[in-house]
Formats: C-alpha cells, structure tokens, sequence
C-alpha cells in the first residue's frame, strides 16, 4: 500500500495523490478529458459540450492537463486562427480510467443520492 502520510516537503513531492491524482480527479478535468475522448475539439466545442464551465476555468484546466502532459494544444494558423486541444497517449490511457470511474458513478449515483437524503433528514 502506497504512505499517505507527508511528513516532509520531499514527501509531499513524492507523493503520487498529492502530484498525480489531485490534478487529474477534479470535476473539470474529469469533464474536459472525457469531451476530447472521440478526438481533437477546438476550445468553443469543448465548452459548449461541457456546458456549465465558464471560459477562466476551462482556460486554467487545460492549461494544466496541457503542462501535465495529457493534452496537446495545436495552433493552426488562419485566418482565423484555430486551437486544437487533444488527448495524448497518456490522456488516453488517463480516460480509459475515468471512463471506469464515470460508469461506477452513473451506476451508484440513486444509492449515493438516497445516502445523502437520509443523511440530511437526521
């Protein structure tokens, strides 16, 4: 089982949750690499299929999946000027994940809504 624990700096920059997993399991990231899992979208088309994310957030998001090595972004020049933004091989193996994740969340989202009601009602 993987230390949990950080007792130190070089722990918490070792530690693959903290450096790894928190930059990949938020809502937004889960949401922009699902919309590029059937292929290369241009900025408008990945925020209108994700809806409810406004530009300064999807902006910073892929900035980062982009920095983490999970997308690549691709100028195209114009006119207009394009910008591509596309899953890696390491984006891809990262969706395939969370396609998982997405499926057990679609599956057990009534048990986990009932939960919470319960929970609030005591």
């Amino acid at each position: 089982m993987l230390k949990v624990t950080a007792e130190s700096k070089i722990d918490v920059d070792n530690c693959p949750v903290r450096q790894v997993l928190a930059k990949v399991s938020g809502k937004w990231q889960v949401l922009i690499v699902l919309a590029l899992r059937d292929g290369a979208m241009r900025f408008g088309q990945i925020k209108r299929e994700i809806g409810d994310v406004t530009q300064r957030v999807l902006t910073e998001n892929l900035r980062n999946l982009e920095r983490d090595g999970y997308l690549a972004r691709e100028v195209v020049p114009g006119p207009p000027v394009e910008v591509h933004y596309e899953l890696t091989d390491l984006g891809q193996e990262l969706m395939e994940l969370q396609k998982t994740m997405v499926i057990w969340a679609d599956r057990n989202h009534p048990a986990v809504k009932a939960n919470r009601m319960a929970y609030d009602q005591r």
